[in-house]
């Protein structure tokens, strides 16, 4: 089992050394299973998706701060000797990616959020309901209803569910905290140079369109993409069309091999 500093990853087209890293990065109470085939499995790029401390097969317990995960990522990538990276992030994920963006500008080849932006709240009846771990099924099934554009197939919301079920009710919660707590200055987001993509869904509730064009106005080298038929889980509702535009994306960063990445073990 694939493990760097403590953190399970999946591995695909590791010893493309010639093409940039690409790291997935998923949302709270998730693991790297959020990240579909059509996006872990990209035909000719270099990925790694990761299992966040305290998520899916990773040790450890979950984090209460974005900083933390962020912390943790640095320390991933210095294991496997990846000099630099584009990152990908989903809602929470989005947020630490943000995070390694403004501490460590010089490791972003390129960032991708989807379903993020600088500002992460949550409301404060899922929050307390979240505090409650014997409420937890009620608080995943708030989070599963408001994740999802309507039509969405019942099978992938349920599956969706199961998924997050799995995590720990207190690394749940603390996610959750994380995100709502997340508040970058001005001055820290105009750290950020990279080149930067946003993605939405055109349903996305939990962080709808609008929020990510509050950011756009801040880093006027980010591009905003919405996705038609997509809620909050974007990559899992339309997969195609999100490796399109991150295939794209990646084409268009420069990319100068530095520090070249070990081979790594391929994963499940």
């Amino acid at each position: 089992m694939p493990i760097a500093a403590g953190l399970y990853y999946f591995a695909h087209g590791a010893d493309l050394l010639t093409r940039p890293p690409i790291i997935l990065i998923h949302g709270a109470g998730g693991n790297h299973l959020y990240w579909p085939p059509q996006l872990r499995r990209m035909p000719n790029e270099r990925l790694f998706a990761v299992d966040l401390p305290g998520h899916g097969k990773s040790h450890g317990v979950g984090q209460h701060t974005i900083g933390d995960y962020a912390d943790s990522l640095l320390a991933f990538m210095e294991s496997l000797k990846l000099a630099s990276a584009v990152l990908v992030g989903h809602s929470m994920g989005g947020a630490v990616a943000l995070r390694v963006a403004m501490e460590a500008p010089a490791r972003m080849i390129g960032l991708v959020l989807i379903g993020s932006a600088a500002r992460l709240r949550v409301g404060p009846a899922l929050l307390h309901t979240l505090s409650d771990p014997s409420k937890t099924e009620l608080a995943v099934d708030m989070i599963i209803e408001g994740s999802f554009a309507p039509g969405t197939s019942p099978r992938l919301k349920d599956l969706a569910r199961q998924r997050m079920l799995e995590s720990r009710s207190s690394v749940l919660y603390g996610d959750f905290l994380a995100c709502n707590a997340f508040e970058p200055s001005a001055r820290e987001i105009a750290r950020i140079s990279a080149p930067m993509l946003m993605i939405f869904g055109e349903d996305d509730r939990m962080v709808p369109a609008p929020t990510g064009r509050l950011l756009q106005r801040q880093l006027p080298q980010a591009k905003l993409e919405v996705v038609s038929n997509a809620g909050h889980m974007a990559m899992l509702e339309q997969p195609e069309r999100v490796a399109e535009l991150l295939g794209k994306f990646v084409q268009e960063v420069p990319y100068f091999p530095g520090q070249q990445g070990t081979s790594a073990t391929q994963g499940q």
